[in-house]
């Protein structure tokens, strides 16, 4: 049975365990990143990589702009490849055993690193293997129960929905909620097949498909261009350049900040939609690295404690707010704005987009900062402001809706992405409608009048129902 509501959609505790598995390649990307700027300062590891002046004695040993950024870059290289090639093997493959053969392939990398001795080559060699697995564990969005009925195989497809549904296998030809989700998902797939999806179609402005390519793109591009991984990357050396003497406890605290508030995010973006959550914390995160890089450039930081100490803080509420809208806003909406057809592909695009930009900053970070210092900060800033902006003006808001009803919204002419929190697919007064719809459909009950906002978590669906619930919505032209 359904252990709960979300949205009017029954979630069985089937599904919660796909959540897991499925958020095993961003816990194993977190694992990897939040690790290597504590390395890149351990005594032992300079001592093996580093070059250094006093032959054992650590305090001398340093690396170099160049050798540092390929050690933390070589990852994001890695994961460029794999982001790629993972949505083909997972086609090929399903989900399922393809993440099991990227799991393994992590294992090969991390097992690379860990038997290197003196060859930094090789540890970054090993990063570059790690990062294959993570890129393709990323690319590899779970589509079950759409990647068994794109195989011919509707019994199992329905199967798999009555499942992470909670619903009882006698009742999986009798649920009508069940019966209309199989439906929808035969006349999507049945449709598709009537054209053929190829990389090339990611880029036909048709149906908006090349809007919607460069939209995922160019989020996963703002999300690293927030500047989380300048503090996730070199957190260790920047705190220690502040005049923090442990500075893997102040690293530490952020991991905490991120790790924490990333659970408060995933209620943001289920309360509040998407739009609003990416905005609001576009501005939030801009200003917070604005007073960290003034701080920074205003007073020399080993000089003056108190000014060490803002900028820690400043980090931290940097943190607080991208867990909370970008980290995981950015990662759902790459879920749920491609059409079927050339989702996995577009997927792969998108988070290939990220890994680009993560190699970049990874990369030329420690040259930037050695010329800039601190107001490399007012760069993320401007950054930020400039995510804002473009969430406001180019991204439709796509909760509670269907990937089919998505894929309509986005086709509807009249619907504007400043508008879109107000859209309904034919047949709905509102979105409301569609979550009393989809509770009365998996209750086999008939749909009821009485309009209860209090059953509403997203404010922005509630105000579009409390409108809904007196008006009609015009047909959608699609």
């Amino acid at each position: 049975m359904a252990l709960f509501y979300m949205h009017g959609v029954p979630i069985g505790y089937v599904a919660i365990l796909l959540a897991l598995v499925a958020s095993m390649g961003g816990f194993i990307f977190g694992y990897d990143t939040g690790q290597i700027s504590d390395i890149l300062l351990m005594s032992d590891f300079r001592l093996r990589f580093a070059t250094c002046s006093t032959p054992g004695d650590a305090g001398t040993c340093k690396f170099s702009v160049v050798r540092a950024g390929l050690i933390v870059s070589l990852l994001s290289i890695g994961t460029l490849v794999g982001a790629l090639a993972g949505a083909p093997t997972a086609d090929f493959l399903g989900r399922r055993y393809a993440m099991v053969c990227e799991c393994g392939l992590f294992i090969v990398g991390v097992i690379i690193q860990i038997t290197s001795t003196n060859v930094w080559q090789q540890f970054a060699v090993g990063r570059w293997v790690s990062g294959l697995a993570v890129g393709a564990l990323s690319a590899a969005v779970p589509m079950s129960p759409r990647w068994l009925a794109a195989h011919d195989r509707f019994e199992e497809a329905r199967h798999s929905l009555a499942r992470s549904h909670g619903i009882h296998v006698e009742d999986e030809h009798t649920n009508e909620f069940l019966e209309n989700k199989v439906q929808d998902i035969r006349i999507n797939i049945e449709h598709e097949r009537q054209l053929r999806a190829g990389w090339i179609d990611c880029f036909r402005p048709a149906n908006k498909t090349l809007y919607r390519t460069v939209l995922g793109m160019s989020l996963q591009s703002f999300q690293q261009l927030t500047g989380a991984n300048y503090f996730f990357y070199y957190g260790a050396t920047i705190f220690t350049s502040v005049g923090i003497q442990d500075s893997f406890v102040t690293q530490i605290i952020l991991g905490a900040v991120n790790f924490v508030c990333t659970f408060g995010g995933l209620y943001v973006m289920q309360r509040f939609g998407r739009r609003l959550p990416l905005i609001i914390g576009g501005i939030w995160q801009s200003c917070w690295l604005f007073v960290f890089a003034a701080a920074g450039t205003t007073k020399i930081p080993q000089d003056n404690p108190g000014i060490g100490k803002l900028m820690i803080v400043s980090a931290c509420m940097f943190i607080l707010g991208y867990a909370m809208t970008w980290a995981p806003g950015v990662w759902i909406l790459i879920g749920e704005s491609f059409p079927t057809r050339t989702r996995a592909k577009q997927g792969a695009l998108s988070t290939a987009s990220n890994w680009f930009w993560n190699f970049l900053l990874a990369f030329f970070t420690p040259f930037i900062v050695s010329a800039i210092e601190f107001r490399y900060g007012f760069v993320f800033a401007a950054c930020n402001l400039a995510g804002a902006i473009f969430v406001y003006f180019f991204l439709y808001e796509s909760s509670d809706l269907s990937l089919e009803s998505v894929d309509q919204m986005y086709n509807d002419p009249s619907c504007k992405p400043w508008t879109s929190r107000h859209w309904a697919p034919p047949g709905y007064a509102s979105r409301y409608d569609i979550i009393q719809h989809n509770e009365a459909a998996d209750a086999n009950k008939p749909v009821g009048s009485e309009f209860d906002e209090s059953r509403i978590e997203n404010p922005a669906t509630r105000k579009s129902a409390e409108k809904g619930h007196h008006d009609t919505i015009d047909e959608v032209t699609v």
